[in-house]
């Protein structure tokens, strides 16, 4: 069983930064492409960005420029930082790591206006 634990959410205003972190349970982390979803009220899921086992980088065109992912394999730990948020860009965000079933149980992120 693996676990997958975000952190980092909050309120920030319009223009503010964050960084949210995923930490998985397990030392297969490495062996896997992750990835940053998003869920907003009453809108379905929806892909951020994602990470390959290697580093390369890919994202949706809302949050190009703005976001960017990372990962630390020796921490087992993605990270999304994001700059210039916007109010549209409230949700909640989950890490999956790819090609399995495993989810986080996801981070409050809050933009004020």
């Amino acid at each position: 069983q693996v676990q997958l634990v975000e952190s980092g959410g909050g309120l920030v205003q319009a223009g503010g930064s964050l960084r949210l972190s995923c930490v998985a349970s397990t030392s297969i982390f490495s062996s896997y492409d992750m990835g940053w979803y998003r869920q907003a009220p009453g809108k379905q899921r929806e892909w951020v960005a994602t990470i390959s086992r290697g580093g390369f980088a890919n994202y949706a065109d809302f949050v190009k420029g703005r976001f960017t992912i990372s990962r630390d394999n020796a921490k087992k730990t993605v990270y999304l930082f994001m700059n210039n948020l916007k109010p549209e860009d409230t949700a909640v965000y989950y890490c999956k790591m790819l090609g399995t079933i495993y989810w986080g149980q996801g981070t409050q992120v809050t933009v004020s206006s």
